[in-house]
């Protein structure tokens, strides 16, 4: 399998591609990397180096890739912090020609928009392209519950509330959603609740909520939900699988007391996790 992955980057760390493309490769997939932007770490930290690339960049890395004559070959585009709204332009471009090129490709879209308690972190116009051009074209779309609520126009205190919303967004294209880091009133104080949604019915998983505070594991499920989701074409048993991936990778980070994710010191979740999750069906069919 080979995925188109657009993304930002960092040197140290690991957010953006250097979250995502690690554990795709781990788990058997071929990643062609295009970076959005390329920073020494990333903005967590209050200072940083790098900068933002602009849309002529990606195409022209896309033109480069496409006269290799392998687009018919890719099975899937994966995008994620945008930079700006022609960053996204150049995105919905390449999903266009990988699809053009190949039937049987789809386009998953993280919308990297914000999060509980910080708000809007991206630059001013990109909410609003990706609620309205980068979603509508997606096949999935994997937000937190801060970029469901911004999608679908509603709060999501209650769980019946975030189903509403799912359904939403369901409205506005994507055939597959998985919603994570979902804490309502449903919620125990003590997990954190992810849902998965598609044609079938909708799913949640609920983990243990751990004390740490990292960047880069939203790029890392939405990747392996992808993979996962392309493998099986079933929402639910993505779910259980990144899911399940991910939260061993958060309590490897947290019982290292480190920083940065160990995305590295802890592959081996993404292949055989050390604690599986069961999905618990919380919703009917999507239309």
């Amino acid at each position: 399998m080979n995925f188109l992955s657009i993304q930002s980057h960092v040197a140290y760390g690991h957010v953006g591609n250097a979250s995502a493309v690690f554990p795709l490769q781990r788990l058997g997939v071929e990643v062609w990397p295009v970076h959005t932007v390329q920073f020494s770490n990333h903005t967590g930290y209050g200072a940083w180096t790098g900068r933002v690339f602009d849309g002529a960049m990606i195409r022209e890395v896309i033109d480069g890739i496409e006269a290799r004559g392998v687009l018919p070959a890719c099975d899937g585009v994966l995008s994620g912090y945008m930079g700006g709204a022609d960053i996204g332009e150049a995105i919905l471009d390449a999903a266009a020609r990988v699809r053009a090129a190949n039937p049987a490709a789809h386009y998953c879209c993280d919308p990297v928009i914000g999060d509980v308690g910080r708000g809007v972190f991206v630059r001013p116009g990109i909410p609003d392209f990706i609620r309205d051009r980068a979603v509508p074209a997606a096949d999935v779309v994997t937000p937190n519950q801060f970029e469901l609520e911004f999608l679908a126009g509603q709060a999501t205190p209650t769980l019946a509330a975030a189903l509403d919303a799912v359904e939403a967004v369901h409205r506005l294209g994507p055939r597959v959603i998985l919603v994570t880091s979902l804490i309502t009133e449903d919620t125990p104080a003590d997990a954190i609740d992810l849902l998965a949604s598609d044609i079938l019915g909708t799913w949640r998983v609920r983990t243990p909520r751990l004390d740490l505070s990292v960047n880069g594991a939203g790029d890392a499920i939405a990747a392996l939900f992808f993979l996962h989701w392309k493998r099986t074409g079933s929402a639910r048993e993505a779910l259980v699988r990144a899911a399940s991936s991910t939260w061993g990778l958060l309590k490897r980070t947290h019982e290292a007391g480190s920083r940065e994710i160990l995305t590295v010191a802890a592959q081996d979740e993404f292949v055989t996790p050390s604690r599986v999750f069961e999905a618990v069906t919380v919703g009917r069919p999507q239309p």
